[in-house]
């Protein structure tokens, strides 16, 4: 594992901000008390009020009460999670989880909490009897540290009550997958293809049995480093294909890469460390991450047990966002080169058609009877085909028909077949195939 890798593995876990204020809290109470002694040797020392220090007695009292309440606090910080996340596993979805686990005001919170504590539990064990001074001015600064961490305790209760909220946590999980698209892909117009002669090496490697490298550990893939592949192909003069893609669950002896003029078998094994295996899928490079976890909520949505149509069609919407966005950026190129514009890296990714498939063939199925459902996945099919190329609406008008397809197979009301048609001319308006618009309409039955 690479060191980019690991720190994205403990940037994304759970115990990492809050060891971190520990840490810091730790450090923080023998500075306070080094300083406590410090300023005890001062000739302005005596001039402090006597309403900022303290005794032993009512030092070890009032760091005692803070210790106790910061612990309260963070035991009902701990349950306010846990509401939380049962709240997101019954309603939402299992992968939503992670949204509020990895949140860095979370973490931060709790990290204050548990920071606090150090910070008091640790000044009371160093608050002794010395011969110089009986006062202590550091419970007084304990008592500032509990009024921030109190203070972040308001904060924790409102941030809990705006997490729990099914549109806030939608907004969240586009935002996180509209950051991870502008990061990983370029736009359409900023894309400059290689001369297309070039691609003739990829057909003539094909008649090359390649050499095999599997995976040694099962999992989901959450992170291939790309550049560091292609700059040590480079370096070994190899051509390489990557058979798997970000998301991708693989077992042991699965296959990773083919490698095409490998002569060291022993070099193979450090392209291993350019993929990060986990035992649970991370949306740290994966898009399709973030678009299933919205196509998950608005299948628990449209669940008859839930029976919430407009937290479904909320997803809809942010969905169609995040595919009109991916309708500008170059997804179809799997040839990668080196500086010398020389062949190194094959890697197949998923079209625009993919992406829109995986999207909305689930909603389709489950909420196909739903009138509301089934227009707001029209309306976000006129959405994507705004603003975008011609390639990306002939892809949208497309799709169209396979929507149309369930559709047709629902007996609608005349005043919801009118309406799904309304919706269906918009859709050929902006694809720009109003002389077809006839093969698209709902037929009475």
């Amino acid at each position: 594992m690479s060191l980019k890798q690991l720190i994205i593995r403990v940037r994304s876990s759970f115990w990492y901000l809050p060891t971190v204020y520990g840490i810091f809290a730790f450090i923080l109470a023998v500075l306070s008390m080094f300083l406590d002694r410090y300023l005890m040797n001062q000739p302005f020392y005596t001039k402090i009020p006597d309403l900022f220090l303290s005794d032993m007695n009512l030092s070890q009292t009032i760091l005692s009460s803070l210790a106790t309440s910061l612990l309260t606090m963070t035991t009902i910080t701990f349950s306010s999670i846990l509401v939380v996340l049962t709240t997101y596993l019954s309603q939402f979805s299992p992968r939503t989880l992670q949204n509020f686990i990895t949140d860095h005001h979370t973490q931060r919170v709790l990290g204050i909490f548990i920071g606090g504590f150090i910070y008091t539990i640790i000044l009371l064990l160093l608050v002794r009897k010395n011969d110089n001074s009986t006062l202590f001015i550091v419970p007084t600064l304990a008592i500032f540290v509990s009024i921030i961490c109190l203070g972040m305790f308001v904060f924790f209760i409102h941030h809990v009550t705006t997490w729990i909220k099914v549109s806030n946590l939608i907004f969240n999980i586009t935002k996180k997958t509209i950051t991870s698209i502008h990061k990983h892909f370029v736009d359409e117009q900023e894309f400059r293809e290689d001369p297309p002669w070039e691609n003739w090496e990829y057909d003539e490697i094909q008649t090359v049995k390649p050499y095999s490298l599997y995976s040694k550990r099962s999992g989901y893939i959450e992170y291939i480093e790309l550049e560091k592949i292609i700059s040590q192909a480079s370096k070994d003069d190899l051509i390489i294909k990557l058979e798997q893609d970000l998301g991708k669950y693989v077992d042991e002896d699965t296959v990773l890469f083919s490698i095409w003029g490998l002569r060291d078998v022993s070099k193979s094994k450090m392209y291993s460390t350019f993929i990060t295996i986990s035992s649970d899928q991370e949306p740290v490079q994966d898009v399709h991450f973030g678009l299933q976890k919205l196509v998950e909520i608005a299948l628990r949505a449209v669940s008859p047990g839930i029976n919430d149509p407009y937290t479904a069609i909320n997803s809809i919407n942010h969905l169609a966002k995040i595919l009109s966005l991916l309708g500008k950026k170059h997804l179809a190129t799997p040839f990668h080169y080196d500086e010398h514009h020389q062949l190194r890296l094959i890697f197949e990714k998923p079209s625009f058609d993919d992406y829109l498939y995986e999207c909305f063939y689930q909603i389709r199925y489950y909420a196909r009877e739903d009138v509301s459902v089934m227009a707001s996945i029209l309306k976000a099919l006129s959405f994507i085909a705004q603003g975008n190329t011609q390639y990306i609406r002939n892809s949208v008008w497309d799709f169209s028909f396979y929507i149309v397809e369930g559709l047709n197979e629902v007996k609608w009301l005349s005043k919801d077949r009118d309406f799904l048609n309304k919706l269906l001319k918009s859709i050929a308006k902006e694809c720009n195939k109003q002389k077809k618009i006839q093969e698209l309409l709902l037929k009475e039955r």
